[in-house]
């Protein structure tokens, strides 16, 4: 989440004016996050997140997200539900931006990650990859392997400004790791169907220690569901001196194992999904990191932190699964 684009105050009531929710007290920007402007909206009814979407988000794909959420939220999942105005839209404008208002999930996301948290996100995950399968339409992982190339060549010029060596570094592993794709070549493909893609620890709450909901559908796709297991693996299971935990791993695994059994073709391929996961996260954060502009509100997050995760899982490839 992130703010590019203020909402003057009378904009905010003739939009609201088309729902059903009644009238804005309070409408603050927030600023964790990076891709589309965020508001926390307090209206005299309830309190909403209105959403303002900006930058990498394809607008064409706009009703895939809150198709997804409307759906798995019907099914039981405690995700946001996206806010019907009175002719039954989800999707308006709003300041020349497409916007969209969801329900807000009470909670708070993670701070001190532990091993109980790390499990509670394994089986929240499988119910939801388990949840999504009736949602048969398809998004393409537009932040898969085939973007990551592109990625490192935008950012070649100015790259190594953070690490000497940063471009030569990541360009070593891509090399090893796009080959050893899944469905790549003769490389078994493995079960697919909706994944969240960004299971961070931003977008996991959690109440009195029990996880109360899961956010941010925004990097949502159709692809591995492992692959997904190995962002989230990726995101929580490295502690403050970015050193990996095998308890947290092992914990989360078990979780998700316990809902949704891996196949063998998915065990084998955790290492290389790790890997290329921390690749993804190193380069969109560089890229946001090189191009964000100056004067946004918004909080940028270090690309060297996914960097020190792709050499560790790097040095495992061609290995099982170190946890």
């Amino acid at each position: 989440m992130a703010v590019y684009t203020e909402v003057p105050d009378d904009a905010l009531v003739a939009f609201l004016e088309g729902y059903d929710i009644g009238r804005p007290i309070a409408c603050h920007g927030i600023a964790e996050g990076v891709e589309n402007s965020n508001f926390l909206l307090k209206t005299t009814e309830a309190t909403f997140i209105l959403t303002l979407y900006e930058r990498r988000v394809n607008p064409d794909e706009l009703p895939w997200f809150l198709g997804l959420m409307q759906y798995l939220a019907a099914r039981g999942l405690s995700c946001p539900l996206p806010v019907a105005d009175r002719h039954g839209r989800t999707l308006r404008e709003l300041c020349g931006r497409f916007a969209a208002i969801t329900t807000f999930l009470p909670g708070r996301g993670a701070v001190a990650v532990d091993v109980d948290m790390c499990a509670q996100v394994g089986t929240a995950m499988a119910r939801l990859h388990l949840l999504g399968e009736g949602f048969v339409a398809e998004r393409p992982n537009s932040m898969g392997p085939q973007a990551w190339a592109g990625l490192l060549d935008a950012c070649r010029a100015r790259g190594d400004e953070l690490r000497p060596g940063l471009v030569r570094d990541v360009d070593a592993v891509l090399a090893r790791v796009l080959p050893a794709w899944p469905g790549v070549g003769n490389n078994p493909t493995l079960p697919r169907g909706q994944i969240h893609a960004d299971l961070f620890p931003d977008n996991v709450f959690f109440r009195d220690g029990v996880l109360s909901g899961i956010i941010d559908f925004y990097f949502a796709c159709t692809d591995w569901y492992a692959y997904d297991l190995a962002i989230t693996i990726n995101a929580w299971c490295f502690d403050a001196d970015h050193r990996f935990v095998p308890a947290r791993a092992a914990a989360m695994i078990a979780a998700y194992r316990h809902v949704r059994p891996l196949e063998v073709a998915e065990d084998a391929a955790l290492t290389t999904l790790a890997t290329g996961a921390a690749i993804r996260f190193t380069l969109t954060r560089l890229y946001d990191w090189i191009n964000t502009p100056p004067d946004a509100l918004v909080t940028r997050k270090n690309p060297l932190d996914y960097l020190a995760r792709m050499e560790f899982f790097a040095a495992h490839l061609g290995q099982e699964f170190p946890a």
